[in-house]
């Protein structure tokens, strides 16, 4: 864990990434759901970072800024559905490429705790992640995937998505989530300092035990 405000912790700028969206749904009714996932990574990656959250009524969104780098992560305070309207115009203003932009988010065709980094791609039945796509109008957008598991029993039927997706975790998965928060913001940190490709070859795996030589994030 970071001693001061990202101490330690060094954000390669020439890598390209300027701009990290965890997507989620605002409001306390919606904490620790499968579908806000991605809001708790990016609480665990700012902490990381030695950054701090703020409301910014402008982008519609929670900021927090790193400090001595250009890197800024954001929390559309939009619901998921609506999730590029925030980072869309945000991007826009401040010139942000689509390829410079790391979005994190849920997905239930992974098992609970699967990692999958991407540079490119279609939404894969997301709707935070499709609205995205709609307003930076490309699908090369890179992003980190986050498994909630589901896929299972929507295969054999009977189970609502919408229900699942906004339903927390299970006592007996609450230690896999937590383990897959730890290295979702691993995986982004190493994004952030080593690339898209290395994150990709290292992270796009099912964890093991053989823990990797990153790790920022298990120190808390």
């Amino acid at each position: 864990m970071p001693d001061s405000a990202g101490s330690g912790i060094r954000v390669d700028d020439s890598l390209g990434i300027r701009l990290v969206a965890g997507l989620g749904n605002p409001g306390r009714e919606y904490e620790g759901t499968r579908h806000n996932i991605g809001f708790a990574t990016l609480d665990l990656l700012a902490h990381c970072l030695g950054a701090s959250f703020s409301k910014e009524k402008q982008w519609d969104a929670l900021m927090a800024r790193v400090p001595n780098t250009n890197l800024v992560l954001l929390k559309p305070t939009t619901f998921m559905n609506l999730s590029g309207e925030s980072v869309g115009e945000y991007a826009r203003f401040h010139r942000i490429p689509a390829s410079s932009v790391l979005i994190v988010l849920d997905d239930v065709t992974l098992p609970l705790g699967m990692l999958r980094l991407r540079c490119e791609g279609g939404a894969g039945g997301q709707n935070g992640l499709k609205s995205v796509l709609v307003h930076f109008a490309t699908e090369q957008v890179p992003r980190l995937r986050i498994g909630v598991g589901g896929a299972e029993r929507f295969a054999r039927g009977g189970t609502d998505l919408s229900s699942h997706v906004l339903s927390c975790f299970r006592p007996e998965e609450r230690s896999v989530a937590d383990a897959a928060i730890t290295r979702a913001a691993d995986a982004a940190l190493h994004a952030l300092r080593q690339g898209m490709e290395s994150a990709m070859n290292l992270y796009n795996a099912f964890p093991s035990s053989t823990k990797s030589g990153d790790n920022t994030a298990n120190q808390l």
